[in-house]
């Protein structure tokens, strides 16, 4: 029978100024409101690494992360600093299928991961 699964966070207004700092990821759309504004988005946006490693966090519960064998996934959407991200995930096995929405039901990522 599969297993349905919901979680929520809330990205925090400087989180893609200290995910920058732990990846090295500077690129300016991330950190900069102007730069980012004058290629298009309505701001700076979270870095997709960040968005997969939250979307990871959920599969595993918080658990070792040695429970993900892998992980794919496919970026829809930007997410911005103060959006609330909704996972949904269904495990059937060893294989999850996961959609990430904002609070607007924005898709933001879907993927497939495999766990021990």
């Amino acid at each position: 029978m599969p297993k349905k699964k919901r979680s929520n966070t809330i990205i925090g207004k400087y989180m893609p100024y200290y995910y920058a700092g732990a990846s090295l990821d500077f690129n300016l759309i991330h950190i900069d409101q102007d730069y980012a504004k004058a290629n298009g988005l309505p701001g700076i946006i979270l870095q997709g690494m960040c968005t997969m490693a939250l979307t990871a966090k959920h599969l595993i519960d918080n658990g070792n992360p040695a429970q993900l064998r892998s992980i794919k996934v496919r970026f829809l959407n930007p997410v911005l600093p103060e959006d609330e991200l909704v996972f949904d995930s269904v495990t059937k096995g060893p294989d999850v299928s996961v959609i990430v929405k904002n609070q607007n039901g924005g898709r933001v990522l879907k993927g497939k991961a495999t766990l021990k």
